[in-house]
């Protein structure tokens, strides 16, 4: 499992979660957010106010990550504000994994550590202006879901 973020101004660093980890709120909190997130948007923000936009897998929709979250960051979008189903909403499943998987799947790996450093190539190509251009079209989305009242609305954007 490979866990990122990115921003209108950046992307985060690659974490790789070895196989048969169980990725449960603790884990999350401890590897993810303390390690590599909150330490890591200290540094590109600095004092920059920016929301936290997170998929409601459970180990980030625990009671406990949330009040985290809401501890170390300025603005996170919880449960009220974001749908808990919403890959059509999230950049990370509408555009940054189809860019990965396109990159990655060109061929077949022999070890998972080539895989890996396949990963982080194709992760570390990702320029900050494709990831300016992936958020910025997020209004465009949110406004096709409205639309679809809140159902899938991929096919409303061609």
């Amino acid at each position: 499992m490979v866990w990122a973020g990115i921003t209108a101004t950046g992307k985060t660093p690659l974490v790789f979660v070895e196989r048969g980890v169980k990725i449960n709120a603790v884990y999350y909190q401890k590897h993810i957010i303390r390690e590599v997130l909150d330490p890591w948007a200290r540094n590109h923000f600095e004092n920059r106010p920016w929301t936290l936009q997170q998929d409601w897998a459970p180990s980030h929709s625990a009671k406990s990550t949330i009040q985290l979250c809401k501890r170390l960051f300025p603005d996170v979008w919880d449960k009220e504000i974001w749908p808990s189903k919403s890959c059509d909403l999230n950049p990370m499943d509408y555009s940054v994994r189809s860019i990965l998987k396109k990159k990655v799947s060109t061929k077949n790996y022999v070890t998972v550590g080539a895989l890996k450093r396949a990963l982080v190539k194709s992760w570390d190509e990702i320029t900050p202006e494709q990831c300016s251009c992936i958020i910025d079209n997020f209004p465009k989305r949110l406004k096709a879901c409205i639309e679809a009242k809140g159902a899938l609305f991929e096919n409303l954007l061609k």
